[in-house]
């Protein structure tokens, strides 16, 4: 909690009101106030008890060996995080790809781990899972705090401390410097495009899912207004030149089209600064859009591909039919989950694979 400073103090009450509700916000509060700070509880899954025997809704039953599922602390310039990294099994100090997970509000490591299931499928597709923890003492409603001007920026707050410690974990495991991704839930999703914004040397790709633009927010009130309703015409243009950016990382993007906790506008808007930040005002896009309908339980979706004139994809949007605010296609183990949309973290693989960085921090797209 900001407690040295009265502005930023009632900005984050009143944020992680709006995010969780009097009762859990004044505990948060008065936890955000003390030393040690509690770790996220059972927070809503929207899988039953029938869903949970879906087979395609797998059950995270697997304990994971400590050898492979290992608790760090990283201590860098610009603060301190915990984090949790995965280590396929079958890891022998080759270079491996690597994906950063930023959780959303009122979540921890383990719980966005067993909701998204990525390390079970990083086990399978063979890549290393970093798990960075927000504390209560950052942030009343355990959220990344992507609105605040000097977590939006390069070598600056929390974008910084998250690149440092992706940086760290990379030397520590070995990990492929063409291959780091980084994804996110919510407030994770938001932070997740202020670091695929401010880093695309570093990060080749990312992986959003009910998150929001960058730069449309400045501080906890107009986040919330932006959660709420979207964002009012913002001049992506002119954040791109500010910027001065001359790359880009491709984005997949997940949102449910009945989520109450960020406006479903808000993707739409995402895509839109994406293709205007990776494309040149004298580009041609195009845009190949296909619909699914429900079946066998599953939300329908509609799926859209924006690409260059090459034909290179450099968009992915997905939104999902019936889906509020959950991780589609996640484990009822997790919070904010729902087993009944289509595999966002198997998707989001599949559009890493095709992703990496050449060594002069271009990147190559393969179809």
């Amino acid at each position: 909690m900001n407690n040295s400073n009265p502005l930023l103090f009632a900005q984050d009450l009143t944020f992680a009101l709006f995010i969780r509700g009097p009762v859990e916000a004044t505990t948060s509060f008065f936890y955000g106030m003390m030393p040690e700070y509690a770790s996220a509880g059972s927070k809503p899954s929207h899988c039953d008890e029938q869903c949970a025997d879906s087979p395609t809704c797998p059950s995270l039953t697997r304990v994971l060996a400590e050898s492979v599922w290992l608790q760090k602390t990283f201590r860098g310039k610009t603060g301190s995080r915990n984090y949790k990294v995965y280590i396929p099994t079958s890891y022998g100090r080759e270079p491996l790809p690597m994906i950063v997970m930023l959780h959303g509000a009122n979540q921890d490591p383990d719980d966005f781990a067993a909701g998204t299931r990525m390390n079970i499928l990083a086990e399978e597709a063979r890549y290393i899972v970093v798990y960075p923890e927000q504390p209560q003492s950052a942030n009343a409603a355990r959220c990344w705090n992507w609105f605040r001007p000097g977590d939006q920026i390069r070598e600056s707050g929390e974008t910084a401390l998250i690149a440092e410690l992706t940086r760290e974990v990379m030397s520590t495991y070995n990990a492929d410097s063409t291959r780091i991704y980084v994804a996110g839930m919510s407030a994770g999703g938001a932070m997740a495009v202020n670091l695929a914004v401010t880093y695309p040397d570093l990060y080749a790709a990312a992986g959003i899912h009910s998150g929001l633009p960058y730069g449309i927010a400045n501080d906890a009130f107009s986040a919330m207004s932006v959660m709420n309703y979207g964002s009012t015409d913002p001049q992506y243009a002119l954040l791109q030149k500010k910027l001065g950016q001359r790359a880009y990382a491709p984005l997949i993007a997940f949102h449910g089209d009945q989520d109450n906790v960020v406006h479903p506008r808000n993707g739409d808007e995402l895509m839109r600064m994406n293709r205007i930040f990776a494309l040149s005002s004298q580009s041609t896009p195009c845009q190949v859009t296909t619909v699914e309908s429900e079946a066998d339980g599953i939300y329908g979706h509609t799926r859209s591909l924006t690409c260059d004139e090459e034909g290179e994809v450099v968009g992915e949007q997905w939104i999902i039919h019936g889906l509020d605010h959950a991780w589609s296609g996640g484990d009822s183990g997790g919070s904010y989950t729902d087993c009944n949309g289509p595999d966002a973290s198997r998707e989001m693989l599949r559009f890493f694979d095709s992703i990496s960085l050449n060594t002069g921090g271009d990147r190559e797209v393969s179809a």
